[in-house]
């Protein structure tokens, strides 16, 4: 694809109902068509598919939950597949000329070229998935992968019986460096004797090679791995399903692809920050400070961990109360973790 060659992929249009009032606050909700308004014009554009079981489907599912939850006064274009810089910039800027209300790159490739296009569109709100530049009419959106990181850091370190584990991420980036060594300072809490392995890819989706790492190291004696990637957590999940060993997923509940395998994960709701946007967006408070960073954690509800299913009864009761635990520190602001940015 090169420049207008994303217009030629699928567009998935869906329209939906009410958009909220500004802070989530029902008695501050306009009700649905007042006043004959134009519907808030969302588009999502997508780095890759968006039934990927990973970054891209819980970012979809965020936003349909928001469709559902606010009403007819939005309507949203979903776009899939743009993940090479030299695409991002000619989608983001003909969606901006096209009257959308708010433009969302969910990806940290995305944070160069919405930098660059923002500046163009002085009234149009921008949003980056993962990152760290803004400018006025542009926001960030994140995960407090740390948190996460540390519960399954938890979870892989009272649960191996080699006391060796891994961890496998993609890019090397804020957050999901944040997560690894969230993961790597957990399970050295609660086993002490545990060997880490790690290895970060470089590319979101290389899962060949996230594949071969992982078979290296349960080749060499881990017995649980978890990963923090995108597409790479792929071939994380179908090596532990090849070698028989347990995989911790990540973004989404990735159960379904290998359900003998997949022990738990970390799971992102992002429809909480979706909605903050929107709201924002639409009180004019957005425009109003520079500056925006809206995250997802395990207080607000958008870091969750996914069900342990019919692996339940393999997971001792010490290891269900020390998760429940770290989660319960977390709501109530008590446990503090190691400032873990590079």
């Amino acid at each position: 694809m090169r420049k207008k060659g994303w217009l030629l992929l699928v567009f998935m249009v869906v329209l939906a109902l009410v958009v909220a009032g500004c802070g989530g606050n029902e008695g501050n909700r306009q009700e649905a068509g007042a006043g004959g308004e134009e519907p808030f014009k969302v588009a999502l554009i997508l780095p890759g598919k968006a039934d990927d079981v990973s970054f891209n489907q819980a970012m979809y599912q965020g936003m349909k939950t928001v469709e559902s939850a606010l009403g007819s006064q939005i309507q949203v274009t979903y776009v899939e597949e743009v993940y090479e810089v030299a695409d991002i910039e000619p989608a983001l800027r003909d969606f901006a000329a096209e009257g959308y209300d708010l433009v969302i790159g969910h990806g940290f490739q995305f944070m160069e070229p919405i930098v660059k296009v923002a500046t163009e569109f002085p009234d149009v709100a921008f949003a980056l998935g993962t990152g760290y530049k803004t400018v006025t009419n542009s926001c960030v959106y994140d995960v407090h992968l740390q948190e996460g990181g540390y519960l399954m850091g938890i979870l892989a370190g009272m649960m191996t019986k080699t006391d060796k584990i891994g961890v496998i991420g993609g890019a090397d980036v804020s957050e999901i460096y944040r997560g690894h060594e969230a993961f790597k300072y957990a399970a050295k809490q609660v086993n002490p004797k545990v060997e880490i392995q790690e290895l970060y890819t470089g590319d979101w989706r290389d899962a060949a090679k996230a594949k071969d790492a992982a078979i290296s190291m349960y080749d060499s004696g881990v017995d649980i791995i978890w990963h923090s990637g995108d597409g790479i957590g792929l071939g994380a999940v179908e090596a532990a399903r090849e070698k028989g060993k347990w995989v911790l997923g990540n973004v989404a509940d990735q159960k379904t692809l290998a359900p003998d395998n997949v022990l738990s994960g970390v799971v992102y709701q992002w429809d909480f920050v979706i909605e903050q946007i929107i709201n924002d967006v639409r009180s004019g408070k957005f425009f109003e400070q520079e500056d925006k960073f809206y995250w997802i954690t395990v207080a607000n509800g958008g870091v969750t961990m996914a069900p342990f299913y019919d692996k339940d009864s393999e997971v001792p009761q010490e290891v269900k109360d020390k998760l429940e635990e770290a989660v319960a520190g977390f709501r109530a602001g008590t446990l503090e973790l190691p400032d873990f940015d590079k």
